[in-house]
Parts: structure tokens; C-alpha cells; sequence
């Protein structure tokens, strides 16, 4: 998570043979590198996104100090050995830092009461993230059809966090309603979790009868 430390560990075996140097990139440029025989064995360069923490990083492990979003990349470790071998491998592999939405979706457009034949026309924003939360609208208790729902860009904030919008767009009958209520739920996923607005929007209906009672 964004402001936290990442530890990247590059396990190896040396098979009798001497460490020369472990070497680290991201996105092919090297940003951290132990030479046992230098003096400091440590060096680290400038590359965008990262800060090594020289105290907690050794031969094995370097850690990254308080990552932000452009800390995020394919990273690859490099082992050589010294002589007479002078044998080589790598591994590559990617890290992704991320900014959890703060709060659940929020709906906006509705109205407290619907006619049969009315339009229904809401929107669902998810909270700023990073990467992008995934929205999905929910017709009492079901998935809503595909043909109902409107998607539309995601909103890039000034911070490099987005938000997802999906909108909604049907027109109600007799048989949405169960017991005189319309129930509607957005939920946005993020990272296998769910964040859920903390309102379901429950909307009454006022049929032909009522609205000639009421009126």
C-alpha cells in the first residue's frame, strides 16, 4: 500500500562459488547493487519512485522506504559469481503499489418515489483508488442486466487516484417492485474486497391508484 515499505528478497544458491555482486533493476535500470568485496559493499542510484533503505537492505533483501504510485513496476534481481565460474541468473517479477478507496460508492440521481412506467436514472461513483475499482448494480438482489446499465469514463483525479462511474437507466414495471419498494445496491470491488455503500437506495412506488389517493 501506498507509504509503506516494500521488501524485495532475491534467494540464491552459489554452489561453492563466491558472491561477486546482486544487482537490482526496475524497468531495466539499475537502482540498488551489494558487492561484498567494496567498500561500502552498498550502492544505491535515483530512479523515480524508489528511496532503499541502506540499513534494513543486505545481499538478499532491499527495502524500499514509504513506495507512492510510482514505485510500481517490474522489478529483477541479477546474482553473479566471481571467478572461475563467473556463472549468472535473474529472476524478474512485478510490484504494484496501491491506494485503497476510503469509502463505499456513492449513489446520486434517485428520487423517494416512482410511478409504474417511470424512469429510473441513478449513477454510482466509486471512492478514489488506485488501480480503478469495478462497479456492479444490484435490482433486488439481482445482478442488473447488462442492457440497463451505462458506462462511462473513469475520473482521473489530481493525485493520479480514479474513480469509476456506471449509471443506470431502466424503465420501471409492476414487477420490479416487491411489496411497494424497489430495492437498488452498488457495490465496487476492489482488490478481492468489497466496498459497499453503507445506503441501499429503497424506492417506493406509488402506483396509478395511490397517486389518484394522494392526490
Amino acid at each position: 500500500m501506498k507509504g509503506e515499505k516494500a521488501i524485495l528478497q532475491c534467494l540464491y544458491e552459489l554452489d561453492g562459488d563466491s558472491l561477486y555482486a546482486v544487482k537490482w533493476y526496475k524497468e531495466n535500470e539499475e537502482f540498488y547493487r551489494y558487492v561484498p568485496k567494496a567498500r561500502p559493499p552498498q550502492v544505491s542510484y535515483v530512479v523515480e519512485g524508489i528511496k532503499v533503505d541502506h540499513q534494513e537492505s543486505n545481499n538478499q533483501n532491499v527495502v524500499l522506504k514509504s513506495v507512492n504510485l510510482k514505485t510500481t513496476g517490474l522489478y529483477r534481481c541479477e546474482v553473479s559469481a566471481e571467478a572461475p565460474s563467473f556463472s549468472s541468473a535473474q529472476k524478474e517479477g512485478y510490484l504494484q503499489v496501491i491506494v485503497l478507496p476510503l469509502r463505499g460508492p456513492q449513489i446520486t440521481g434517485e428520487k423517494k418515489q416512482y410511478e409504474n412506467g417511470d424512469e429510473l436514472n441513478l449513477n454510482c461513483t466509486s471512492d478514489k483508488s488506485h488501480p480503478v475499482s469495478t462497479l456492479k448494480w444490484y435490482i433486488n438482489e439481482n445482478q442488473a442486466p447488462t442492457i440497463f446499465l451505462s458506462n462511462y469514463p473513469s475520473q482521473i483525479h489530481h493525485n493520479g487516484l480514479m474513480s469509476s462511474i456506471l449509471g443506470l437507466r431502466m424503465k420501471l414495471t409492476n414487477d420490479h417492485f416487491v411489496d411497494g419498494n424497489l430495492r437498488v445496491r452498488c457495490v465496487a470491488t476492489f482488490s478481492s474486497q468489497q466496498w459497499q455503500s453503507n445506503k441501499e437506495s429503497i424506492l417506493q412506488k406509488i402506483d396509478n391508484r395511490e397517486a389518484m389517493l394522494l392526490g
